[in-house]
Formats: C-alpha cells, sequence, structure tokens
C-alpha cells in the first residue's frame, strides 16, 4: 500500500533558492511516487532519450511481469523535466506560462517526448516544485494535458490527483479543427482527404461536419443519421452516437468495395450537418437554444474520446457559433492558407493570437493549440514563394510588438541563428476539385493527391 504523502511537509523542506537537484529529490521524485509509480518504476538521473545527448531527469513505466523498468530503461510512459527555483547565483527561475523558462522548458519536454527512444512516452511533466503542468503526446502531436498550475499547500494534493487521473486514463484520440477565420482556403477539402490517408494508415477516424452549409456532407453524398447533430445541440439526452454514418467508398462504377466477406467496407465515420443547423448562425438564438453555448460540441464529442484516433471538425469561417465551438472542441487546429492569399495569412495570425487565447483562457486547461500552417492549393513559383515570406516577416514583426512569437507558426523550422523560412504545402490538382463530383475524396482518385497528403500526415501527425 502507498504511503500517504504529507505535501506540507514536502514544500517546507525545499528552499526558495533550491538547485534543481534539490528539487528534483524532495519534490519530483515524491511527485512521481505519488502518482502511482514504485522506485523500482523510475528511472533517475538523466534519462537518455536518444537524440544525441539530450538526457531527461526522470523515466517512468509501470513494470510488465518480469521486466523492472529500473533495469531494463525501455519504453518509458512518463517522462519528468525538474528545474530549480534559482540559479547560482540567486536570480529566481520563473516557470510561469509564457516566461523564457516556462517556453523554453515546454520546448525541451516535447523534444524529449519525441526522441527516439521516448516513442512509448504518452505523457511530461514539467515543474520546479512552485509550477507544474502536464502534456501529452499523440504521434508526433505534443499538448498541455493542464494548465501551467501554480502550486500550494491547499491545491497540491488535488493537482496530483488530477494529474494522476489522466495518466491513468489516457484518451485515444486527437481532436484537430481545421480553421482559418478566411474562406477559400480548402478547409474542408483538407479535413476530407486527411481523414481518409490517415484511414490508409489504419487509423480508425471520425468526421464532424459542423457547418450549417454542409459542404462535407454533400461531397461525401450523406444523408443525415437517426439522430441528427442539432437535436443533440439542443437535447442532452439525445444519443449521439446515433448521429454517426458510414462512408463506403465505391468504385468508379458507384459499386462499394467489400472484404472476403462480401461485406461493404467503410472508411471512415461521419456525423453529418443537417438543414436545421442554419438556424444556428444566428449567434443569439444558439446561445439561447443551446445549454452551454459553444462549449456545448465538446461534450458532445466526449462519447468518442476513447474510440477514434481522430475526431476531425469542419466548420464554416465566421468566428461565430460554428468556429467558436469547434476550436473549443479540439486540441489542435489546422490552419491552412494561400501563398498568395494575403487576408488568409493576417487572419491565420488573427486565429493564433486572438481567436485561441480567446477560447484557452475559458477552457483553462491549457488547450487547445495551434500547428504550423501550411499553404494549400496552388502552385507556388519562386517569386510569389519570396513576396508571401516578406509578407510573413511583417506579420511576425507586428506579432513580436504585440508580445506574441509567431515564428513557429509560421516558419517552425527556424532556429536562433538559423533563418529557415520553409512551410509544408499541398499543390492543387484538378482531380481535388472534381473528386467532389463523384463523392469520393481526391486521395483514393490520384497518386500524386495521396502523396501529397501522405506527406502531410507525415509533416503534422505521424511518425510512421
Amino acid at each position: 500500500m502507498m504511503t500517504t504523502i504529507n505535501w506540507n511537509e514536502v514544500l517546507d523542506s525545499i528552499p526558495d533558492n533550491a538547485s534543481e537537484a534539490i528539487v528534483n529529490s524532495q519534490f519530483t521524485s515524491v511527485l512521481i511516487e505519488a502518482l502511482g509509480f514504485t522506485k523500482n518504476e523510475m528511472l533517475f538521473p538523466q534519462f537518455p532519450t536518444g537524440r544525441g545527448a539530450d538526457t531527461v531527469d526522470f523515466a517512468a513505466r509501470k513494470n510488465i511481469g518480469t521486466d523492472k523498468f529500473l533495469f531494463s530503461g525501455v519504453d518509458p510512459y512518463l517522462l519528468v523535466e525538474g528545474k530549480g527555483r534559482a540559479i547560482a547565483t540567486g536570480a529566481k527561475i520563473n516557470l510561469a506560462e509564457g516566461t523564457p523558462k516556462y517556453n523554453a522548458t515546454r520546448e525541451q519536454i516535447k523534444k524529449y517526448l519525441l526522441s527516439p527512444k521516448c516513442q512509448t512516452a504518452q505523457w511530461g511533466i514539467i515543474t520546479n516544485g512552485i509550477h507544474i503542468q502536464l502534456f501529452r503526446r499523440h504521434g508526433k502531436v505534443v499538448i498541455p494535458a493542464t494548465a501551467c498550475t501554480l502550486i500550494n499547500k491547499s491545491n497540491i494534493s488535488a493537482i496530483v490527483q488530477y494529474i494522476k487521473s489522466l495518466i491513468d486514463n489516457p484518451p485515444k484520440a486527437l481532436t484537430v479543427c481545421i480553421y482559418n477565420n478566411k474562406g477559400g482556403v480548402g478547409k474542408t477539402t483538407t479535413t476530407l482527404n486527411l481523414a481518409s490517408i490517415l484511414r490508409k494508415q489504419k487509423k480508425n477516424v471520425l468526421v464532424v461536419d459542423f457547418d450549417s452549409q454542409r459542404d462535407l456532407t454533400r461531397t461525401l453524398g450523406l444523408e443525415v443519421g437517426a439522430i441528427t447533430l442539432s437535436d443533440c445541440l439542443t437535447d442532452t439526452k439525445a444519443n449521439v452516437i446515433q448521429t454517426v454514418v458510414h462512408f463506403i467508398h465505391t468504385d468508379k462504377h458507384g459499386k462499394p468495395y467489400t472484404d472476403k466477406h462480401g461485406k461493404h467496407l467503410h472508411f471512415f465515420d461521419v456525423i453529418p450537418s443537417s438543414e436545421d443547423m442554419e438556424e444556428f448562425t444566428d449567434q443569439r438564438l444558439a446561445e439561447s437554444k443551446i445549454q452551454k453555448g459553444a462549449k456545448r460540441l465538446r461534450d458532445i464529442l466526449k462519447p468518442f474520446v476513447d474510440k477514434y484516433d481522430y475526431i476531425l471538425i469542419d466548420c464554416p469561417t465566421q468566428w461565430l457559433f460554428f468556429s467558436q465551438s469547434s476550436v473549443y472542441a479540439s486540441d489542435v487546429v489546422l490552419i491552412p492558407t494561400k501563398h498568395n492569399g494575403l487576408a488568409s495569412l493576417h487572419n491565420a495570425a488573427r486565429v493564433i493570437t486572438q481567436f485561441i487565447p480567446e477560447i484557452k483562457q475559458v477552457r483553462g486547461d491549457g488547450g487547445p493549440i495551434a500547428l504550423p500552417i501550411f499553404f494549400n492549393g496552388e502552385k507556388i513559383a519562386a517569386t510569389a514563394l519570396q513576396t508571401a515570406n516578406q509578407e510573413i516577416e511583417k506579420i511576425i514583426n507586428q506579432a513580436k510588438k504585440d508580445g506574441f512569437n509567431l515564428l513557429p507558426y509560421y516558419w517552425p523550422k527556424s532556429t536562433t541563428g538559423k533563418d529557415i523560412k520553409t512551410i509544408f504545402s499541398i499543390p492543387s490538382y484538378a482531380t481535388v476539385a472534381n473528386a467532389a463530383f463523384s463523392h469520393i475524396p481526391a486521395v483514393f482518385l490520384n497518386k500524386i493527391a495521396l502523396e501529397h497528403y501522405s506527406g502531410l500526415i507525415k509533416e503534422y501527425f505521424l511518425n510512421e
């Protein structure tokens, strides 16, 4: 039986100017035990991540039969990076969200979680015994699972219990909203082809058409299920499982593909949009008729997070009920842009610096986060790319004056001293647009489209 921890004594044992070694011995090691790991289920100090000389302070995993993690040191489940409360000169280390030390430590745990010997790790923690934050890894994506929280004697027990409940019951799905506050950037096309290529990688995918215009639903030629999404918005007792319909892939003659037993193959699941969703384009009506307003969609999708690997949400452009709901329900926001669309580049910045922070403040759990932008649907000439990069530089510089660092979202491969202006791009092909008339995503029709969307999931989502 695990010994009850006296957190008052633990916190009192850490001096205000404690070094990293003291914080780790007096607090971090105790924290890991409180999360349910025994002494022979954790490795400390300095677990090698397999990325050069990089090491993380702690790694932990439950023992499996005779496989004692302390001795085998393989397949970690949790990584923890501890920091001191002060440096040698006595200057305080501030891990509050948004501070330089926080930003550096967040990137550090992200790098460790994505390292070669940590591919089984699903969770990462950063802490100095004053602040603490939990991160979740899903494929190549590392997202906050909690807010960066200030620790004190009155809340430490609840914080630890909450973190333990999360790491003991990890959700299966990553929920992705495909959004830009600008039309014509290919949000629906991206959603459908992303779903298709993920399914080709044997991932279970649910697509949600949360747009009253129903473009995604029409493109796939689908009808609503026994229960509509609109029903679930207004009736908290409606069975959301009955909103789901299967997308059956057909050949060029409209004949469904079947398995060896003659059963129709369904490629991914969809929650279609219904015609009566149009009434919720009136913001005041949506807020008055839907319990919890823009928070409702997240509740609706909760039954699916342990069933699917990915939940993809397609939503409209305007920052109103539908888009607010979609971003609120998501772990990450994927932002399509056009290299020759000035407004799409500027509106991407608005999503990152204004809309997502607005939702994060309401949610209070550290999410959602934005993924780097990508160029969608145009062939890019060198001169046009130069023009786009010049505009992006202006956007980044303006945001810096306002206290936002947009560099990782526009030029994610740039580092200190290395100005790498690389943005992932998907060219446009006629089959992408024409696929809508066949009610089949382009990746099922065109080899080149397949290659480019395969590149998209490797860039943003999967390690394979």
